[in-house]
């Protein structure tokens, strides 16, 4: 707040001008979610579940000149949770407590011509089409370099080269054993974007099995992404979406992994989408089919909407969403400039079981989404 109010107190001695380049965003989101048919590795069901819930979030970007400039952004969240900054109305039977707000951006970016850097906790700055490898909500500290040139040819219109360095744990020591992840991506961009196509690698160094520090022992992925998004038709939209993921690490030597879990590294996730929600009135329909083996991607860092599995027995409330196959019809509509109506149905089904049954469940969720 105090940089805020040294910003606003700039910009009034100095004139209109600077105002102007002072940006304020936010949003405000209402969910409505139901959970049912969701069975524990040993069988058992657990209770289904109705919620209310509500997250909101709100920020500034200051443009301090042509190529420098700086962001901050709040939202309502447990800190231990950064898949998730919803709160459940009633949670924990708190009596009207006080709300738990914390930082989702905080940082200082450089643009100029084709260069685009920034430091600190930013948003996901590679492409991607979904949150199945990489929750939304997950927003990295590091260091993010990309560089993008358009050309003038006839089948492709732009080349963006990116990379970072994202540190998930300082160790106190050398950079090496720090639980950190570099990214490396290229992407092109076909035919007035109506292809797009992105082939990244990712590298996590020393993940934790579990997270929050409550670890049994720490590994590595070496993930190889291929990625791609196709406009068949537009006015209405129809869009298809592909990624695959391959692990390249080998945990045969990893006494620590289960066998049963070993070869479990590849992810293939499918998407069909009807429409767009660009303007009043708009509509979408879509389908995504995922197929994500347990080390495909870090389960906690990857979306947890579709079904209620996490770590809560192990000390961590964050979601262990892999190992699974599944199903989100999603619709949606756009009331108006601010407002978006949205529902997502879920269908999920475990792949390699933890105990002696699959794990499984389905969900239902109604967003109302406003924004400013």
């Amino acid at each position: 707040m105090f940089i805020l109010f040294a910003v606003l107190l700039c910009s009034s001695l100095k004139g209109q001008s600077q105002l102007e380049r002072l940006k304020f965003s936010g949003d405000f989101r209402f969910r409505i979610e139901q959970d049912w048919n969701s069975r524990r590795s040993d069988g058992t069901y657990r209770d289904d579940k109705s919620r209310l819930r509500y997250r909101a979030r709100f920020g500034f970007a200051y443009q301090a000149n042509d190529w420098a400039s700086f962001g901050i952004k709040i939202r309502t969240g447990y800190r231990e949770k950064q898949q998730d900054p919803q709160l459940t109305i009633g949670d924990g039977f708190e009596e009207f407590g006080s709300v738990p707000i914390g930082f989702e951006e905080l940082y200082f970016r450089a643009k100029y011509k084709w260069l685009d850097t920034w430091v600190g906790k930013n948003t996901f700055p590679f492409e991607k089409q979904n949150e199945l490898f990489w929750s939304d909500n997950v927003f990295p500290s590091g260091i993010y370099i990309g560089a993008s040139f358009q050309l003038d040819q006839n089948w492709i219109d732009e080349i963006r080269l990116s990379t970072g360095h994202f540190i998930l744990t300082s160790s106190n020591s050398t950079f090496a054993n720090d639980s950190y992840i570099q990214v490396l991506q290229a992407t092109t961009k076909h035919w007035n974007n109506r292809l797009i196509i992105f082939p990244t690698f990712y590298f996590f160094n020393q993940m934790p099995d579990i997270p929050d520090g409550n670890e049994n022992y720490r590994f590595n992925y070496s993930i190889i992404h291929l990625g791609a998004k196709v406009l068949v038709m537009e006015n209405p939209d129809i869009t298809i979406g592909l990624d695959l993921y391959k692990n390249i690490q080998n945990y045969k030597m990893n006494d620590s992994i289960p066998e049963s879990l070993q070869d479990q590294k590849k992810g293939l996730v499918t998407s069909l989408v009807y429409g767009s929600l660009k303007e009043k009135g708009d509509f979408i329909i879509g389908a995504y089919y995922s197929y994500l083996e347990r080390y495909a991607a870090v389960d906690f860092l990857a979306q947890n909407d579709w079904v209620r599995w996490d770590y809560s027995n192990q000390g961590s409330p964050d979601g262990r969403v892999t190992n699974f196959k599944g199903l989100e019809i999603v619709a949606g509509y756009r009331i108006n400039k601010s407002m978006t109506l949205k529902t997502r149905f879920f269908m999920v089904e475990q792949l390699v079981p933890y105990g002696i049954a699959l794990e499984n469940g389905d969900r239902i969720r109604l967003d109302l989404d406003i924004t400013f």
